[in-house]
């Protein structure tokens, strides 16, 4: 049931358990000063009750004192052990569970939701879990627990004191359970104003040069500054309504402490108890209420922890794209039969049919829009068509792993995407186990060599985030050394020289031609000149395959490919 409701692992609910159970040893334990303390106040009281003279045997009491400390500090170190520790293995598990998660998620799933949001689910929530579960959950049913026993052997005595110990508690209770229907959507709002916040945040940060240069700092930050306020309310309305219920049940809860001191008067009165047991009963009263308090506290948080529980709940019964890991291709052909797909409700491509054969230079030619590197994506599975089916050598996409499927693959997108590491890692990428002599001839090819010498630390020097020290030919270059470093036995380029200048585009495409023997290449351009050697152009209109064919048919045609060479032409000799 833990499992479920919290979303742990087999191991995080076995130990969620033993944190509970150490909870109330803890509890339990801090009780045993209470007895020692009612002995000696029976010694003090003996001879005001004419019981006879006080009998205070200090090395006795000093010797029960010291096991009882000893007592509490093992159950303690336990129950450090058992929450912290294991709460925070608990933590790092549920981050690579996540991230395992994610990592197969199809991208169909990440167009539909944030960037912010993954982050923040991978982080603040996993954070605010592992807070909650280091203290607030163990504590409110290992707190809950202890008081139900300790309860139960107070009723055993006198039902009349436990019964008026806790008449306040079904009142306490009622409006715990306001609380928990008050913080339903006061919590989903204002994880929906955070997500807004480091939004805002991030985009002014990725795009301040815009906003400084068009002189709109001030109208910008406004909207800035409008979310971090709605974030600020939204958080100090949270605490503020769940406050006030929790501290309204902690309130109506401690009614019981003036209810037991009367009953207990009336009935020490009528000789039912002695005094004795009367004190202690006040005693283990008083004491009795401080885990109480601290488990409505926790059950506070509980009710917030559950909102970001939902969270990762939708995003682990997110469907995966699974498959075969084992898969044995005879060639690597690629052929698109009557493919269809859209984005959401947008149809990008309409019974698109394609043969790439292996070892010839495919290129994919059209209008913006017109579905070219959508095309590439199926492909490689980045989503699953709608409709008809892509196979590579014979065996349909949908069937393989998206893993095993893309090992095959040497990808190179138009938007480039390097991380803050040094360029000697942003390129080993390619092939984890490359050795150094592969990494540095794979950017000599890629014509990276030069510019990496100069830099500071050479193939060692930091990058920063997505590559902002290098221009955008020299980040260009470094994705095409990744790729070249590969060496798969299919090749997408998608508009993968376009950040070059002509004489590194020639050198590249020279690299490029040396690798491509009996490989698959697919090659997506819209500058006419880079493909037109290529053994099949096929020419894409608005998701539909309009023509096909070698570079002189196209032109002598006289359709769709012929215009777009005629116009690019005409654009080579436009000047100012």
């Amino acid at each position: 049931m833990l499992k479920e409701w919290f979303v742990l692992t087999d191991k995080g609910a076995r130990d969620l358990k033993k944190a509970i159970f150490s909870v109330v040893l803890a509890d339990l334990a801090l009780i045993l000063p209470v007895f020692i303390l009612l002995a000696l106040i029976q010694q003090l009281l003996n001879p005001l009750l004419g019981l006879g003279d006080a009998d205070l045997n200090l090395i006795a009491y000093t010797v029960i004192a010291g096991v009882i400390i000893l007592v509490i500090f093992i159950t303690q170190r336990y129950h450090y052990n058992k929450t912290y520790v294991a709460a925070y293995e608990e933590s790092a598990n549920r981050r690579i569970r996540l991230a395992e998660k994610i990592r197969k998620l199809p991208l169909s799933f990440f167009g539909k939701k944030d960037l912010t949001e993954f982050t923040g689910t991978m982080m603040d929530d996993a954070t605010f879990l592992e807070t909650i579960f280091s203290h607030s959950v163990p504590q409110l049913f290992g707190s809950t627990i202890a008081v139900v026993i300790v309860v139960a052997l107070l009723m055993l005595f006198d039902w009349r004191l436990g019964v008026s110990l806790l008449i306040g508690l079904p009142i306490s209770l009622l409006l715990l359970w306001g609380c928990q229907k008050a913080k339903d959507n006061l919590a989903n709002k204002h994880i929906d104003n955070k997500i807004e916040l480091a939004d805002a945040m991030q985009e002014s940060l990725e795009g301040i040069k815009v906003i400084k240069s068009s002189n709109q700092i001030d109208t910008y930050f406004e909207g800035v500054n409008l979310k971090l306020q709605n974030f600020f309310n939204s958080a100090l309305k949270i605490e503020l309504v769940m406050g006030l219920f929790i501290s309204g049940a902690q309130m109506v809860l401690r009614i019981g402490i003036p209810l037991v001191i009367l009953v207990g008067v009336d009935i020490l009165t009528a000789g039912s108890i002695n005094f004795i047991f009367y004190i202690l009963f006040l005693i283990v009263a008083v004491r009795l209420y401080d885990p109480l308090t601290i488990a409505m506290q926790n059950l506070g948080a509980v009710f917030v922890l559950m909102t970001h529980i939902d969270r990762m709940k939708k995003m682990e019964n997110q469907e995966i794209m699974g498959g075969e890991t084992e898969v044995d291709l005879k060639d690597y052909d690629i052929e698109l039969n009557d493919v269809s797909f859209g984005y959401h409700e947008e149809k990008v491509l309409d019974d698109v049919s394609v043969t790439i054969k292996q070892g010839e230079v495919t290129a994919l030619v059209g209008p913006s829009g017109s579905g070219k590197s959508t095309v590439a994506k199926l492909i490689a599975r980045f989503w699953d068509v709608d409709k008809g089916k892509i196979s590579i050598g014979g065996k349909n996409v949908k069937t393989i792993d998206p893993e095993t499927l893309l090992s095959n693959f040497a990808i190179v997108f138009q938007d480039v995407v390097l991380f803050n590491d040094s360029v000697f890692n942003n390129i080993k990428i390619g092939k984890k186990d490359a050795t150094k002599e592969e990494v540095i001839a794979a950017a000599k090819l890629a014509n990276c060599d030069d510019f990496i010498k100069n830099m500071p630390e050479g193939y060692d020097t930091e990058i920063g985030e997505n590559g902002w020290t290098l221009s955008g030919g020299e980040r260009q270059r470094v994705s095409i050394a990744r790729a070249l470093l590969k060496d798969a036995p299919i090749i997408l380029l998608d508009e993968a020289t376009a950040a070059l200048d002509v004489e590194n585009e020639t050198r590249i495409q020279e690299a490029i031609t040396k690798l491509i023997q009996d490989k698959t290449l697919l090659i997506i351009a819209h500058r006419m000149r880079t493909i037109k050697g290529a053994d099949k152009i096929v020419v894409l209109d608005k998701g539909k395959v309009v023509e096909q064919g070698t570079h002189e048919k196209l032109i002598s045609d006289q359709n769709l490919y012929s215009k777009l060479v005629k116009l690019q032409n005409e654009s080579l000799g436009w000047n100012i």
